[in-house]
């Protein structure tokens, strides 16, 4: 029989293995990115610094429901993640975590945030990062996703919300230039996970889910990550166009939007999988850089004109 000491030495393992598994439901890297973006929005919403504690409840209360949307999709695809080599490893396809388990867990950490998001926050955006709970966790995953090739297209809408939410987070309000970042995202979502999509479509395919090479073939999702980064390249010249950034931003966007271009032209003309991989790698740290370089001109600025 194993003594009270040797089970004393073994709960906190049991313990920090069970922390490990709820956290790889929420999905950290994917929040890290919405997090990242809806900051940047509460800063870019005000010619000053925003109110410290207002930042850290608005960052917290939206990574808590970016979190929760991830773990119920985690759990309404437990069976397509089983069969796909990207996500088999995934809490619930090993079991390690139950589907009751992680209903509850969603409920209890997306309720949380809700709930700092309207006390210490607005209620707009309580309202706001609830639409997009929706969006993500419930019309994405179950409606577009095992049903459109454009679910990617159309449920990108939800994963651009991250800097609007932001922006109404400091301010109360939804402005025009909110609308642009969110653009930016919008248009960044289809040649991002469309790179996803052109390496893994076997995997894909086994899953039986509608990603564009399953359904229209390969050549015709390569020409259309080269349609929708030209069309990425043109809306991220509108800070530039309505005022709202300078020479700091437009330098960094041309330079990236170029390197994006040159990666979404060699995948249409010469594809190949590492390509395609090398690609989508990239469209993350696009994101990244694009909007750490609205930051940046949002603080130094050099106007145009």
């Amino acid at each position: 029989m194993m003594s009270s000491t040797a089970i004393l030495r073994k709960a906190p393992l049991s313990l920090r293995t069970s922390l490990r598994e709820f956290l790889a439901l929420t999905k950290p890297r994917v929040v890290a990115l919405i997090v990242f973006c809806a900051v940047i929005g509460m800063f870019l919403a005000r010619p000053d610094l925003p109110p410290l504690l207002l930042v850290l409840a608005g960052t917290v209360g939206i990574a808590l429901v970016a979190g929760a949307a991830a773990a119920i999709n985690c759990l309404v695809e437990q069976k397509i993640d089983a069969v796909m080599a990207r996500t088999r490893a995934r809490p619930l396809p090993r079991g390690q975590v139950t589907s009751q388990q992680t209903l509850v867990f969603a409920s209890v950490v997306g309720g949380f945030g809700l709930w700092l998001l309207y006390e210490m926050v607005n209620p707009l955006t309580m309202w706001l990062t609830l639409a997009t709970f929706v969006g993500y966790a419930i019309i994405y995953t179950l409606v577009l996703k095992p049903n459109t090739p454009q679910n990617i297209v159309i449920g990108g809408a939800s994963g651009a919300m991250p800097p609007i939410l932001g922006w109404a987070a400091v301010t109360g309000t939804v402005s025009h230039d909110a609308l642009i970042l969110f653009l930016i995202i919008f248009a960044w979502t289809p040649p991002h996970f469309w790179a996803l999509a052109l390496y893994r479509r076997e995997e894909y395919a086994k899953a039986g889910l509608p990603m564009l090479p399953v359904t229209h073939g390969e050549a015709f999702t390569r020409l259309h990550v080269l349609l929708y980064t030209l069309i990425l390249t043109a809306v991220t010249l509108l800070p530039v166009a309505t005022g709202m950034s300078g020479w700091i931003y437009l330098l960094a966007a041309v330079v990236l939007d170029v390197i994006f271009l040159v990666y979404a032209w060699r995948i249409w003309r010469n594809y190949s999988d590492a390509l395609a991989r090398s690609a989508f790698r990239y469209s993350i740290l696009y994101l990244s850089l694009l909007f750490a370089a609205l930051l940046l001109d949002h603080y130094l600025p050099f106007p145009l004109v």
